[in-house]
């Protein structure tokens, strides 16, 4: 299909803004979203009646119904929805207040959750879309300091994949895209984090230099990826963003599977009599 519906949240700056701008360039028509909705200004003066800014906080699920609402008052339709609103948290387990922790899983995965609640009955009534929820690398893996984030991601790729088998009848398809590091903000000015306890000053410093050496991804690369993705016939449930992923995922699975073997014994102890009665 061509002239595509897409409603994008978190669509000021970052990946959300670069995927907005792809979209629109091709003569799609864009739903973008923002806490502050002045900041979509450039691109309602850069693409006119292609562009419906809409103020949206993902956290409220009244205000996520009001702006899907909105979205298919204006352009008739939703074809793609991206959930790209969400911020990654700083602190060790232990660090993280009972706030802070509700902050992140409210955004990273209620936010989420109430944008897909909302736009799938428009889905199902077509009998087609896309569903996009932006994962992450940490959604596959998790690494000190995270814990918070990871848990958000985490939990946003499990009802995701879920979904995906309860709407494909519908024609209505679900993928997760898994970036890596790329140069937004993320980790800089978007990031919140927690009250350092000294203890964790180590577990700290090694994540800081594993991210020293990495080599952060343009951004800009991710528009024409995007497209591919919704363009295809049959797009996947899940992709990496940037080259790192998929060797750092086939030895995490490689070190899950051999940890597994290597406590079958206590697996097949856990069985107990009923152990032989396995098909």
């Amino acid at each position: 299909m061509t002239n595509k519906v897409w409603f994008i949240t978190g669509s000021s700056k970052g990946f959300g803004r670069v995927w907005a701008e792809a979209a629109l360039a091709r003569g799609d028509r864009v739903a973008a979203t923002a806490r502050d909705a002045r900041t979509l200004s450039d691109l309602v003066e850069k693409y006119g009646d292609h562009v419906a800014a809409i103020k949206l906080d993902v956290t409220d699920k009244k205000s996520v119904e009001t702006a899907i609402a909105e979205a298919r008052k204006r352009f008739g339709r939703l074809d793609v929805v991206i959930n790209n609103a969400g911020y990654g948290h700083f602190g060790a387990v232990e660090e993280v207040s009972e706030q802070e922790a509700r902050d992140q899983i409210e955004t990273n995965l209620f936010g989420a959750l109430w944008v897909t609640q909302a736009a799938l009955p428009i889905m199902r009534a077509q009998r087609s879309g896309h569903i996009i929820q932006v994962s992450s690398i940490g959604g596959v893996n998790a690494f000190p300091s995270l814990g918070l984030y990871h848990a958000s991601k985490w939990a946003l790729e499990g009802f995701s994949q879920a979904l995906s088998l309860e709407v494909a009848e519908f024609g209505v398809h679900v993928t997760l895209v898994e970036p890596g590091g790329f140069s937004t903000d993320w980790s800089g000015p978007s990031a919140k984090v927690s009250k350092a306890i000294a203890a964790y000053e180590p577990a700290r410093a090694a994540m800081a230099e594993r991210r020293k050496r990495s080599v952060a991804g343009d951004p800009e690369a991710t528009g024409p990826a995007m497209l591919a993705i919704v363009d295809a016939a049959e797009p996947p449930l899940r992709v990496f963003f940037g080259d790192g992923g998929l060797p750092m995922i086939k030895q995490e699975y490689a070190n899950r599977i051999a940890l597994w073997e290597k406590w079958d014994h206590v697996s097949d102890m856990a069985q107990g009599a009923n152990k032989n009665r396995k098909a």
